[in-house]
């Protein structure tokens, strides 16, 4: 089983610092090429919703820290008191999806 979240990509482009980055990455072509290998070899393939928090809820508790910027790197829960590295964080709550 394959995750991918569901990106704005077209706002993120609107930012200067991450333009160029995320126009040389190529997303839709990452995302079809995945879909359609995916298919192939008859592996499902889950799309998380571009509003879901999966970087702003504590993949250990569930609780949802609102006030979490991009600028933030490291996620700290205020409920059970574990910290994490946001993209670990996210990560761990989008295989809890699938």
């Amino acid at each position: 089983m394959i995750v991918l979240e569901d990106l704005h990509i077209a706002g993120m482009l609107k930012n200067r610092r991450l333009a160029r980055a995320i126009a040389d990455v190529g997303m839709y072509e990452f995302k079809r090429q995945i879909l359609y290998k995916a298919e192939q070899a008859g592996v499902k393939v889950v799309l998380a919703s571009r509003w879901e928090p999966s970087s702003k809820t504590c993949s250990c508790c569930g609780w949802v820290n609102e006030a979490l910027t991009l600028s933030d790197r490291v996620f700290a829960c205020l409920e059970c008191g574990s910290v994490l590295d946001r993209d670990y964080n996210a990560a761990r709550n989008l295989v809890a999806l699938a």
